[in-house]
């Protein structure tokens, strides 16, 4: 792919790239594609490998494991969205003035 794709805007989602392996198994990815998964040098990449020969390559953040249950919970429960999880008691507010005010009457009830 040329180097057409603006340096301040990630690639189109149709976007594709190829790289040549090189000795010891190395890759240098491209910039589209290395901007699409928000990596620098150092950060870590993940390769899922699906039955069908589809490899699926993404950025990779660890999680300190005392947050992980929040994470593994969200992931794990399909279509749950940005907004909530599935089995939880979540609150989604429209401001934060809202998430104060209910905030203040889960104290209110607790006294």
């Amino acid at each position: 792919m040329s180097g057409t794709t603006a340096r301040n805007h990630p690639p189109s989602r149709t976007a594709s790239a190829r790289a040549r392996l090189r000795s010891k198994s190395q890759l240098t990815l491209p910039d589209e594609i290395r901007r699409a998964l928000r990596v620098n040098e150092g950060d870590v990449v993940e390769f899922m490998f699906q039955e069908d020969g589809t490899i699926t390559l993404r950025g990779y953040i660890s999680v300190p494991t005392d947050h992980a249950w929040l994470y593994a919970v969200h992931q794990s429960a399909p279509g749950t969205s940005d907004r909530g999880f599935v089995g939880s008691q979540a609150t989604a507010h429209e401001s934060g003035d809202a998430m104060f005010s209910h905030l203040d009457a889960l104290g209110a009830a607790d006294a």
